[in-house]
């Protein structure tokens, strides 16, 4: 397929920090993807929490199922705007491979306990995965990604104006990310593709959890429209394929509307190289005014009858406490800490660099090993 001239192709990619050899069969951001599917991190996002934590059952979504979702809209969406594929995918596939244990919950525990150490956010501990923390190469450390994907990666949610993280501070003089400007095409695709996944998605978790019916979804007009003229085609149809027809429609619509609403955008500020959508002051792939209403809609539906639950509510308030617990021992013993992780440490090492070392330890569990490390140190019962 031929690219639009806002596209990134290879030929314009800014190369990788370390030196690699050009491979005949894959672009190099086919390579990226293949590097981030190959690597622990990213085989982890299995059992880490999307909304429901690891023992809630395997029918609900993981970070590993979300991860392929929104690589797969991702996909999607590049593909009829014109846009280089293979690098939205890779993009997609890397955008929560930095989340802790326990999802949102999980990395508000990691941001109080950081708040004295430049905080935590999850894009910089992508960042991190990609360009240290993973081994994989005699000759460096990290995957060794190329530029877009890892400027793609790191501001998918928009430029960082204010850098509080040393780690990037110091990354970034060596291989400067361009954080004060929007991501490229093909990383603003993967931001949008992340909202609709998650959206819909949480839709069909929640009411097959049983937080909410088909009726009560029912209150949102758009959701009601959309049962309707299925209704009428299928008056037999039971709740199950109601609430698929639900999900796959509204995922159709909010692509619709993003392509609609991106080419305008792209008209009408004259986008005619990726240079040129990074130096906007906004998004130029976005939902529509009217999509973003509906948008609101359902996230307060969803805010209301399914993130804020009482069951959900209290397995995050675990959660949560477990990650700050864990963070505070370490912390106020590092002996406690893994002999991996102590020996890479400095002999008298700082706070700080203390701080930073258990965060990602922490950061790179499970849920599972998470609770299994807190039942370890907490627990009397349970033997060593």
């Amino acid at each position: 397929m031929e690219l639009a001239t806002y596209a990134l192709t290879p030929e314009k990619s800014r190369g990788r920090l370390y030196a690699d050899f050009i491979n005949i069969i894959r672009s190099p951001f086919q390579r990226d993807r293949d590097r981030l599917i190959h690597s622990s991190a990213f085989r982890r996002l299995d059992g880490k929490t999307q909304v429901f934590a690891y023992h809630e059952g395997k029918n609900y979504r993981t970070r590993l199922t979300h991860s392929i979702e929104v690589a797969q809209i991702t996909r999607t969406i590049c593909k009829c705007l014109q846009l280089n594929e293979e690098l939205g995918e890779a993009i997609a596939l890397a955008h929560d491979l930095g989340h802790s244990p326990f999802g949102h919950a999980g990395e508000r525990g990691l941001q109080n306990a950081m708040q004295k150490f430049g905080g935590f956010d999850h894009n910089i501990q992508s960042l991190k995965i990609m360009t240290k923390l993973e081994i994989h190469y005699p000759e460096f450390e990290g995957l060794n990604l190329t530029w877009e994907t890892l400027e793609g990666t790191v501001k998918h949610n928009g430029p960082i104006k204010k850098i509080t993280s040393r780690y990037l501070k110091d990354y970034n003089k060596k291989f400067d990310l361009d954080l004060g400007h929007y991501p490229s095409l093909e990383g603003q695709v993967g931001a949008v593709a992340d909202d609709i996944a998650y959206n819909n998605h949480d839709i069909d978790d929640g009411f097959r959890a049983g937080f909410f019916s088909i009726k009560k979804l029912r209150e949102l007009p758009f959701v009601d429209n959309i049962l309707k003229e299925f209704e009428k085609q299928h008056p037999d149809a039971d709740d199950n394929l109601k609430i698929y027809a639900v999900t796959r429609n509204m995922i159709a619509r909010m692509i619709f509307d993003v392509l609609q609403n991106s080419r305008n955008n792209l008209a009408e500020y004259h986008i005619e190289n990726c240079d040129d959508a990074r130096k906007q002051k906004k998004f130029m792939i976005d939902f529509s005014e009217d999509m973003k209403a509906e948008i609101r809609l359902l996230r307060r539906f969803l805010k209301e009858y399914f993130y804020t639950a009482t069951p959900i509510a209290r397995m995050d308030m675990k959660s949560q406490r477990i990650v700050e617990e864990l963070f505070a021992i370490f912390m106020d013993d590092p002996k406690l800490l893994p002999m991996d992780i102590r020996a890479a440490l400095p002999s008298q090492a700082k706070d700080t660099e203390t701080a930073e070392a258990v965060c990602e330890y922490i950061a790179g569990m499970t849920d599972i090993a998470a609770i299994e490390e807190h039942r370890r140190l907490f627990d009397p019962h349970t033997r060593f």
